[in-house]
């Protein structure tokens, strides 16, 4: 390196140490050394190193500014101050940081999490033969005359939900958005659950059934407003062992996004709706919850029924659940619920009522789930008067607008081993009545299945899965269908 080059290197380098050290005072034995090393390595010669020294030596370090409080709202030489400085102290310790568990940050004072699944099954189905002995209005046992083969969702569509959760003036707050997709190309004539339409350049649906917030402490309980599960029917299908699998598959020629799984075989289907729910907080072991929902309309879906669409009240619903003291029972776990479901319906021009004419309908549903270490058992049932079967509302009137009695439940084993292992084995029935005076022959009498399956937790996400159904429907004229499926799959949690 030319001595000209050095130099101004050397001195390029000894003034910004210098300058380091004038900012500084704290840093000046740190420049000395580094001057020192400079020397050492001869980057500096001498004469420039004692020039640098003498510089250093005789120049002094600026004073500090004296300290100035900004008026409020305003940052350094008065101008104004970023949002952040005028919206209180700042946050101790990070502003941003990930939660002890699960997938989500803590945003501040807002806990973000997100959770979902993603399932596909491979369902056979073996449908009975169509005939005039095998028609039934509303059986849920396919006929056909070849076997039908479909790769879809089972029981569960798919989920991604997204959760705030914070506490304001001592509230605890939530809000939830949930949307279930399927794999399955649909029509999207009716909604994402529509009618199954697997042609090339398909799309599926998507099934944005939940958003609602939460308020409450506690001490008060917890308020609820917006589109959720309801209340009746709702342990029903949260404990039906084939939730996580596919039961009966409904449709399976061209599959919609979800199978029926125990839907109308054991149960009728809870729904998601709009709602305002309060639910208490839990009193020795005791807890109640009671809410008015948006009033459904009596459905046709048999093709046999009448429909009424007319509401002046919105529908109510209400729970209490009884979870038993650890010990009671000995080394059993129990869980006790019933809930209730009521609704006036009215007509319309041109259906099964007149105009003003109505009925009131009601339902009631009870159930309890024991266990027994790797046993675990449920038991449910439910009897309604114009609540209908399968769906809440389908075929509860007669075409001349008179209720239907329905009924059913369920029994259910399982047992698991190892932690890993789970063997299941259902058997359920929904029944539904004919109306006082009416005649209908080919309308649904029973919709009943055995269904066995065998769960295997693969991973903390991913689960493994394979059921056999043999579903069975009748109806009233002794017409009657049988089908069995086979399914097998995955589904992952998150």
């Amino acid at each position: 390196m030319k001595r000209q080059d050095r130099l101004r290197l050397g001195a390029a380098l000894g003034s910004a140490l210098f300058l380091s050290g004038t900012l500084h005072a704290a840093l000046a034995d740190t420049t000395d050394d580094l001057l020192d090393r400079l020397r050492d390595k001869g980057i500096l010669t001498p004469d420039e190193y004692n020039a640098l020294k003498q510089r250093k030596a005789t120049e002094q370090p600026p004073q500090a500014p004296a300290a100035v409080t900004p008026a409020p709202g305003t940052g350094p030489q008065g101008l104004p101050a970023p949002l952040s400085a005028t919206a209180g102290p700042p946050p101790a310790g990070p502003f941003i940081t990930m939660m002890d568990k699960g997938i989500g940050l803590h945003v501040g004072p807002v806990d973000v999490s997100i959770s979902g699944n993603v399932n596909a099954f491979y369902t056979h189905d073996m449908p009975d033969h169509p005939g005039a002995s095998t028609a039934v209005s509303g059986g849920l046992a396919n006929t056909g005359n070849n076997d039908s083969a479909a790769i879809r969702s089972g029981l569960l569509p798919g989920n991604f939900s997204v959760k705030l959760a914070t506490q304001q003036e001592g509230y605890d707050i939530g809000v939830t958005f949930g949307l279930y997709p399927g794999i399955s190309s649909v029509s999207n004539v009716g909604g994402a659950n529509s009618a199954g339409n697997p042609r090339g350049l398909g799309t599926s649906g998507i099934d944005f059934r939940q958003q609602f917030i939460t308020v409450g402490t506690p001490r008060m309980g917890t308020f609820k407003a917006g589109r959720d599960i309801g209340l009746f029917g709702q342990e029903a299908i949260l404990n039906d062992f084939t939730l996580f699998g596919a039961g009966s598959p409904g449709g399976n020629i061209a599959p919609s996004n979800t199978t029926l799984g125990r839907i109308g075989l054991g149960y009728i289907y809870t729904d998601f709706m709009p709602q305002f729910t309060y639910t208490s907080p839990t009193f020795a072991g005791f807890q109640a919850s009671a809410g008015v929902f948006q009033p459904l309309d009596a459905f046709n879906f048999s093709g046999a029924s009448g429909t009424l669409t007319g509401h002046d009240a919105p529908q109510v619903q209400a729970k209490l659940a009884y979870t038993v003291p650890e010990g009671w029972l000995g080394p059993v776990k129990a869980k006790l619920w019933t809930n209730v479901v009521a609704q006036n319906s009215q007509g319309e021009t041109g259906e099964a009522l007149a105009p003003r004419k109505g009925i009131t309908s009601a339902g009631v549903d009870y159930g309890a789930k024991l266990e027994l270490g790797a046993a675990g058992l449920v038991l449910y049932g439910y009897n309604a008067d114009g609540i209908g079967t399968t769906g809440l509302f389908f075929d509860a009137v007669s075409t001349t607008g008179a209720k239907r009695g329905s009924g059913g439940g369920y029994v259910q084993g399982t047992y698991t081993f190892f932690n890993r292992l789970t063997f299941g084995a259902s058997y359920g029935v929904s029944h539904l009545s004919l109306a006082s005076g009416e005649v209908n022959p080919t309308l649904v009498r029973d919709n009943e299945s055995e269904i066995i399956g065998v769960h295997y937790k693969l991973t903390d996400w991913v689960n493994l899965v394979a059921e056999y159904a043999h579903t069975q429907t009748k109806a009233h004229g002794g017409n009657g269908a049988v089908s069995d499926t086979v399914a097998a799959g995955t589904i992952l949690f998150f």
